[in-house]
């Protein structure tokens, strides 16, 4: 059977353009134009592929994305963006997204991005529904959550000490937390300190935190008996089952919902978890590994995160450095993502020309190490000669860098409530890029509190 995919796009003309040129690839294509439309396709029918555009007439595609998540968490969403919304994906692939393709639209980067989007989807679905008889296959299934690159150890002092760290903390029993901005390669982090463990045999097993819907929480992390709820038509093993022996990585842990911090905390303590629907409880072995970009300790004391499960899962503290601190690392990174691309799109490029070396040396790279290999996979892709040269680049590397002396209102950017509502909304947009996007820093330079300035960013629609 064909692969079904929905397409949701308000330009009517591209919309159709899509259906015709994937058609011609095997899948089977809806089209769709409001997210209003794309809801109600979604309760009808299951599609194991929906694109969509960031924006919409009605909605957004961040919104859009947490409906079908809720609705059906085993599709896999891809957004379609232009140059000024890369910053809105790469904060949606926290939420569940699998990746985003930069508009106008490659057609061998479509494609190569649905197969990735299905293999990860097939993947998944046989690790989530499989009754306790695939306990051995989760083994092999271990890295499928994981980014498809190995660790770079790097040369640079920040990248060494990292080292020390993961070296010193991966042959114990602590938990540890990771900390650092999105896309800083946090995953391969937990997997190179599980691979160096005593468990590096066993089962390692990652979870989005970010991508689980409140009502599955439960379901999803300690599984559930065939028809223990509406939907539950099959046994299913819960992340903490089969993790057991082995490891869990906790991703962008600092997103579970309250309700969801008792139920973790309980099965860290206890080390017991009992399936939904059950009422037998079961003894699990497992080393956790927790990541996020937030600000947990001031999540503590703003009554966000609970302080009990704070401490449990802090037991080791690791920061992992943004790329750009990591000095000329940037190369030997950019280097490593040339030769995974050159074996996933089979070509034979052999290297950056050195113009590109030195924009890669001086670009910011809000997005990290994700960004990075998605602009050097896009590059392979366009690159018809043997050095990649500044011209496949996308637009957003050469887009000047606010000046904040000039671009800033004059009023002191510390205190929010000197500003006027006229001047308030560009303050608080200010602070976010100021802070790479970071919503707790950010509170911290306008002198305000989190939840305000989430208050103020839905006054204002401000959408990372």
């Amino acid at each position: 059977m064909n692969q079904k995919v929905l397409v949701i796009d308000d330009d009517v003309p591209f919309c159709e353009m899509l259906k015709t040129f994937l058609t011609k690839k095997g899948f089977e294509v809806d089209n769709v134009f409001n997210s209003q439309d794309a809801k109600q396709a979604i309760d009808n029918n299951y599609f194991d592929i929906v694109l969509t555009d960031v924006r919409l007439p009605d909605s957004d595609g961040i919104e859009l994305l947490k409906y079908i998540k809720s609705k059906s968490f085993s599709s896999q969403v891809i957004l379609m963006t232009g140059y000024t919304e890369i910053k809105t994906a790469v904060n949606a692939m926290k939420l569940g997204a699998f990746d985003y393709v930069s508009k106008p639209i490659n057609p061998d980067e479509l494609v190569l991005t649905i197969k990735q989007a299905l293999d990860k989807k097939n993947k998944t679905t046989d690790y989530t529904y499989k009754s306790s008889k695939s306990k051995s296959s989760s083994t092999s299934n271990q890295t499928s959550e994981t980014e498809d690159l190995d660790y770079v150890k790097g040369e640079s002092k920040v990248s060494l000490q990292l080292q020390e760290y993961i070296e010193l903390v991966a042959p114990t029993n602590m938990s540890v937390l990771i900390i650092g901005d999105s896309g800083t390669g946090k995953e391969n982090i937990a997997h190179s300190i599980h691979s160096l463990s005593k468990r590096s045999t066993k089962p390692y097993i990652a979870v989005d935190c970010g991508a689980i819907p409140k009502e599955l929480a439960s379901s999803e992390f300690f599984g559930h008996i065939k028809g223990s709820f509406t939907g539950a038509v099959a046994d299913k093993i819960g992340h903490f089952e089969a993790a057991n022996g082995g490891t869990i990585f906790l991703d962008e842990v600092g997103n579970l919902s309250y309700e969801v911090q008792i139920q973790l905390l309980r099965a860290l303590q206890e080390r017991k978890v009992k399936p939904v629907g059950s009422s037998t409880e079961m003894d699990v072995d497992i080393r956790v590994i927790a990541a996020t970009n937030e600000d947990l300790l001031k999540a503590v004391k703003e009554g966000e995160f609970r302080e009990d499960l704070y401490h449990r899962l802090n037991e080791f503290g690791i920061v992992a450095p943004r790329l750009t601190d990591r000095g000329s690392d940037v190369v030997m990174f950019a280097n490593h993502f040339l030769k995974n691309s050159n074996k996933e799109l089979e070509k034979e490029v052999k290297g950056f020309s050195p113009e590109v070396e030195r924009i890669f040396l001086t670009y910011d790279w809000p997005g990290n190490l994700r960004e990075m290999k998605n602009i050097i996979k896009r590059s392979v892709l366009l690159t018809k000669g043997d050095f990649i040269e500044k011209e496949v680049l996308p637009q957003e590397m050469f887009i000047p860098k606010a000046d904040p002396a000039n671009d800033a209102p004059e009023t002191n950017l510390q205190d929010l409530k000197l500003f006027s509502s006229k001047t308030e909304e560009h303050a608080i947009r200010t602070a976010l890029e100021k802070v790479k996007f970071n919503k707790t820093k950010a509170a911290q330079l306008l002198g305000i509190d989190r939840k305000t300035l989430y208050n103020k960013m839905k006054l204002y629609e401000i959408e990372l």
